[in-house]
């Protein structure tokens, strides 16, 4: 696992994943091993930010009081296109099936992938 490139959970506009040196199972959530295998050899690569929602939930009730400035706010199961599954927000009339693509946006503070209809 290299660890030397940034994606948005640390400011940039992007979106890493994982995908095994052995078996070739990408995986989203960092890990110094492969989930489907257990191979120790991950490498880090950078998503296209493709996909296709798999699911959608609207949500109208703030979390907290940093959220309640974004109500209402969609979140998002996204099926990219290097196969995995990652959650995100998105334009709250996106449905299941949709093709969308990543931009981003600050949602609480934060830099978040946000995904929209792709044209």
């Amino acid at each position: 696992m290299s660890g030397k490139l940034a994606d948005w959970t640390s400011g940039a506009e992007a979106i890493l994943y994982q995908s095994c040196g052995a078996c070739g199972r990408a995986q989203y959530f960092r890990r110094s091993f492969c989930a489907a295998c257990g191979a120790p050899d991950v490498v880090e690569k950078s998503a296209s930010g493709t996909g296709t929602v798999y699911a959608t939930s609207l949500v109208c009730r703030a979390a907290t009081p940093e959220t309640r400035a974004h109500i209402p706010y969609n979140i998002l199961l996204v099926d990219t296109r290097e196969g995995f599954r990652m959650m995100a927000h998105g334009d709250n009339d996106l449905a299941i099936g949709d093709q969308v693509v990543a931009g981003y946006r600050s949602f609480a503070g934060r830099l978040v992938p946000y995904f929209e209809k792709r044209k």
